[in-house]
């Protein structure tokens, strides 16, 4: 419990910094988004005046943050430059973006720490270099080439996953664009594993492991990549986070209806609480995905805890 709590409170100012950088930044964009709402039609001033008031446009910056956080503990986010409330646009939207990042997230564990353990296990064989390979060249592709080369050769081609939308429901039609999402995130797993299991099938701890006559499945699994998986294990933790924020690209191509896709609309239309709201939450869900990995790593090493 100590352990938790020191971690918890490390994450407060973590948090603030964040959330009121983000807030400055997008408050800080050039052009008046009142003026951008009327379009070419110019608004009276006292129009004007009253609606930058209802923001708090008009007040300084710390202040306008700080009537925004104390908003959002309550459960309001701000509403649109349109009157619509921000929690209620976002609300048929962060389940599309989730599901799509909870998929690419076990594609990345599964099939990426089962590539980097046969890799690991076989250095220097055909499948360590086939893996090094097929990495390498998943890294260097844009995301939107992977993108659009899946979607017209395994579903227009071969017909074997949904193209686009989310009519079928999860998982069959998040598969596609999850595989895309995760393929980047994936590669990197797997040379992480790949590495981190070559370096402790090194060690003496293993030696020693097999001086005493322990099964070679038993040192493997019990020893050797149990001490692995903690730089692994830090890669994902914070890799999820990415991937929620990172969907942009992969829902617009296989046309999601999630976050990523109402952050661009967002921008475009120079809705700021829109932007922040959706950030604000991406930080906490990084922040506390971020903290249950600080204790996975008292779970995988108790020196760590201890310490």
């Amino acid at each position: 419990m100590r352990y938790a709590l020191h971690r918890l409170l490390q994450a407060v100012p973590v948090f603030f910094v964040t959330t009121f950088l983000i807030y400055a930044m997008v408050f800080a964009l050039p052009g008046d988004p009142i003026v951008a709402l009327a379009g070419d039609k110019p608004l009276p001033d006292e129009v004007l005046h009253t609606l930058r008031e209802r923001y708090h446009l008009n007040d300084p910056l710390i202040v306008q943050y700080g009537l925004y956080m104390l908003n959002a503990f309550q459960g309001d986010l701000g509403e649109t430059f349109t009157g619509q409330p921000v929690s209620e646009l976002l609300q048929g939207r962060w389940a599309v973006t989730a599901q799509l990042a909870v998929t690419a997230w076990i594609f990345e564990l599964v099939v990426g720490i089962g590539l980097g353990v046969i890799a690991g296990l076989r250095r220097g064989g055909i499948a360590d270099t086939a893996v090094l390979a097929g990495t390498t060249f998943v890294i260097a592709v844009p995301v939107f080439v992977v993108g659009y080369t899946a979607q017209i050769t395994l579903g227009l081609n071969l017909s074997l996953f949904p193209t686009a939308g989310v009519d079928e429901g999860w998982p069959v039609s998040y598969l596609l664009p999850g595989m895309v999402l995760g393929s980047f995130g994936l590669a990197y797993v797997a040379r992480l594993t790949r590495t981190s299991l070559i370096e402790n099938m090194r060690a003496d701890y293993i030696r020693t492991a097999r001086a005493k006559g322990l099964r070679r499945r038993r040192v493997i699994g019990r020893h050797a990549l149990r001490n692995s998986l903690i730089p692994v294990i830090t890669f994902l933790g914070v890799d999820f986070g990415n991937l929620m924020a990172g969907a942009v690209v992969t829902e617009g191509i296989f046309n999601l209806p999630g976050i990523g896709q109402q952050v661009f609309q967002s921008i475009q239309l120079q809705e700021g609480p829109v932007v922040v709201g959706i950030v604000t939450m991406l930080v906490m869900i990084f922040i506390l995905v971020n903290l249950l990995v600080d204790l996975l790593y008292g779970v995988l090493d108790p020196r760590i805890r201890r310490g």
